[in-house]
């Protein structure tokens, strides 16, 4: 009886098997894990002008202990320190508000925080002599330097990190809602331009004739 054949199956495995590793490989990573989804993580609508919301979000920045670095009408910057035994972290918090293009609210609040984390490195830093016959010569006995380097940079994405702003936001909202004025028609340019001539003025009025009955009779001359 002839024997197993074995070996005769062993290649069709292992080439499926290497051309699976081959397409792996061939496959790009992603760099990044944004999926633009629809939420309203970053973005929030409020019925004041954008002057205002950006007003507010400065104020509650400040009162959450923020360093604000930049606040215009339409953008506020700031930024937080965090320090955890040997390791330093900063939020950078930015808020832009524009002018809503759609729906009942007038203004469109974008957001968004980047923690960076640094760590606490030191470097050993040796002494130089100088001699005149043999030049600089680098001694063993030195310094040791600290230095912060940042090794880590996320942009936040927890709902409930955003959420609280808006909160805090809302608070110092004015009751009074300022409205934009609405721009002036413009008016239709003339394609071809018509020269403007003076206009007549009105002429006096003309006294009224008196009638012909009115008139008295001209004198009866004879007849010779």
């Amino acid at each position: 009886m002839p024997g197993p054949r074995r070996p005769t199956l062993m290649f069709p495995l292992l080439a499926l098997a290497l051309g699976g590793c081959m397409m792996t490989r061939s496959m790009p990573e992603r760099s990044a894990f944004e999926a633009f989804d629809s939420s309203n993580t970053y973005s929030r609508s409020f019925d004041h002008s954008p002057a205002q919301a950006c007003e507010a979000a400065r104020r509650a920045l400040l009162s959450q202990g923020f360093v604000v670095a930049r606040a215009e009408p339409d953008i506020v910057e700031a930024r937080k320190y965090f320090q955890k035994d040997e390791s330093h972290e900063q939020v950078e918090f930015r808020t832009v508000c524009m002018p809503q293009t759609r729906g009942e609210h007038q203004t469109v609040v974008f957001v968004n925080a980047v923690q960076d984390r640094y760590v606490l490195r030191k470097s050993n830093t040796s002494a130089s002599l100088g001699v005149s016959a043999l030049g600089s010569v680098s001694l063993p006995i030195g310094s040791t330097e600290d230095s912060l380097v940042k090794v880590a940079s996320e942009t936040l994405q927890d709902p409930d990190f955003y959420h609280r702003f808006y909160a805090v936001l809302q608070r110092f909202l004015p009751d009074q809602v300022e409205r934009a004025a609405r721009p002036a028609p413009r008016a239709q340019p003339t394609l071809f331009p018509i020269e403007q001539y003076p206009q007549p003025s009105a002429a006096e009025p003309v006294p009224e004739q008196p009638a012909a009955t009115d008139l008295p009779a001209p004198p009866f001359a004879p007849v010779q």
